[in-house]
């Protein structure tokens, strides 16, 4: 069987019954759709999901400043004023 990455599930049976009812009792989790009882999707509130693609570019975005460190040694410095 396969694993449930939420804390909460729902049938597409319920989902298709009341959609809007099954968010608002997630608070804000993940809710797992199961079909014959396995996984076929997750469903997760709008604010969730922006907070998720937030992570994901902060994530990124420290990657990207990793990986140029080392071009700090050939950096000109500039002021404000110089711009």
């Amino acid at each position: 069987m396969e694993s449930v990455l939420a804390s909460r599930s729902a049938s597409i049976s319920e989902l298709k019954k009341n959609p809007s009812a099954l968010i608002e009792q997630s608070e804000g989790e993940p809710i797992a759709i199961l079909n014959h009882n396995r996984p076929t999707a997750y469903l997760v509130p709008a604010e969730t999901y922006e907070a998720l693609l937030e992570k994901i570019e902060d994530y990124q975005l420290g990657v990207l400043v990793r990986e140029r460190q080392h071009e700090k040694i050939s950096a000109v410095e500039v002021t404000l004023d110089e711009l």
